[in-house]
């Protein structure tokens, strides 16, 4: 089963002081494994572009649709054999400390 995790940022981030794991070795350990499809990082919300149709109008904004003072830093396509193998993929990213992961099945449209 495909997943997405978005990569998120966090203002709760953990307070061990422990080196946290190396993203280098997570993303070749992943991709190694046919677990991790893709990924990338994000470019910062101010470069954001909103794109809205209303009344058959484009509306074109600069920046993010929200104000937040979380944001998704970047992402990861992942083929996991369930829920549980999602989890414990995201539990040794590294930004599961310092930020937070939000995993989401992909749905055939």
């Amino acid at each position: 089963m495909k997943y997405m995790m978005f990569v998120c940022s966090d203002t709760e981030p953990d307070t061990d002081t422990t080196p946290e794991p190396d993203i280098e070795v997570w993303v070749a350990e992943n991709d190694g494994a046919g677990r991790r499809l893709d990924g990338s990082a994000l470019a910062p919300p101010a470069s954001a572009t909103t794109v809205r149709v209303r009344n058959g109008q484009l509306l074109v904004s600069d920046g993010p649709f929200a104000e937040t003072k979380e944001v998704i830093v970047g992402f990861d396509l992942l083929e996991c054999a369930d829920l549980d193998e999602a989890i414990e993929v995201a539990r040794a990213h590294p930004m599961a400390r310092n930020g937070r992961l939000e995993i989401r099945p992909l749905i055939d449209l």
